[in-house]
């Protein structure tokens, strides 16, 4: 499954791909298909701190644009993380860019485990949460059954595009308490004042693999040349 992630990475324009792991049966598996690794401690805290440490292990230059892709993720789009890159990329004032696509499904509405991402006039994250953020107060007094139309709420997608120069800096970056609240890591960068600009897609992208009967999905779509 790493393999097929990271040949879609390759997809979508990357530069360079290297799988960043711990286990060395991954790095193994990767070397075989031809794609580079790179071995990473095992005690990291978050996801970030291993690749702060990968781009340490890489050398890459604090100028550097670097998409973080999870291993668990083989039915992403190419064009997704092309264009998470692009969009930090023209915005030299963030970080970090990442994406959200609309919620129509009022059961994502009010999903804890779907992420929602508040968004400024200029397309930057204000707010994180697993709550229903905004909320509707009229409209949601009369009805949980349906959103309303116009209702900016966005459920953010897992996609992160970061400078490596403050991928530096992240793991010097105390905890914020709305992180450990809402377990979201990256509410530590907007509580420290850095920004995240934030891509608006169409559309829902295709979900992970959390399950074994998620993974028999995925190995059916791929037997029939479905992606």
């Amino acid at each position: 499954m790493v393999v097929r992630v990271a040949e879609r990475a390759r997809a979508g324009g990357a530069s360079n791909v290297v799988v960043a792991t711990d286990d060395e049966r991954i790095r193994d598996a990767v070397i075989a298909h031809g794609i580079d690794a790179v071995m990473t401690r095992g005690d990291h805290p978050t996801g970030t701190d291993r690749l702060a440490e990968a781009a340490n292990l890489l050398g890459l230059d604090d100028r550097a644009i670097v998409v973080n892709v999870q291993g668990d993720e083989p039915l992403l789009e190419p064009s997704l993380m092309a264009e998470v890159a692009e969009t930090l990329a023209t915005h030299e004032d963030a970080s970090i860019a990442t994406a959200c696509h609309l919620i129509d499904d009022p059961t994502e509405a009010f999903n804890p485990n779907v992420v929602k991402v508040v968004l400024d006039r200029a397309g930057y994250a204000l707010y994180f949460s697993r709550a229903t953020i905004p909320w509707a107060r009229d409209a949601f007094a009369a009805d949980l059954h349906s959103i309303p139309a116009g209702l900016p709420l966005y459920r953010h997608y897992g996609l992160y595009a970061y400078r490596v120069g403050f991928l530096r800096q992240y793991p010097s970056l105390q905890p914020a308490p709305i992180e450990r609240f809402e377990a979201l890591e990256q509410l530590r960068v907007l509580w420290h004042g850095y920004r995240i600009v934030v891509r608006i897609t169409r559309g829902t992208p295709a979900p992970g693999v959390d399950t074994q009967e998620d993974l028999e999905r995925v190995r059916k779509l791929f037997a029939q040349g479905a992606v």
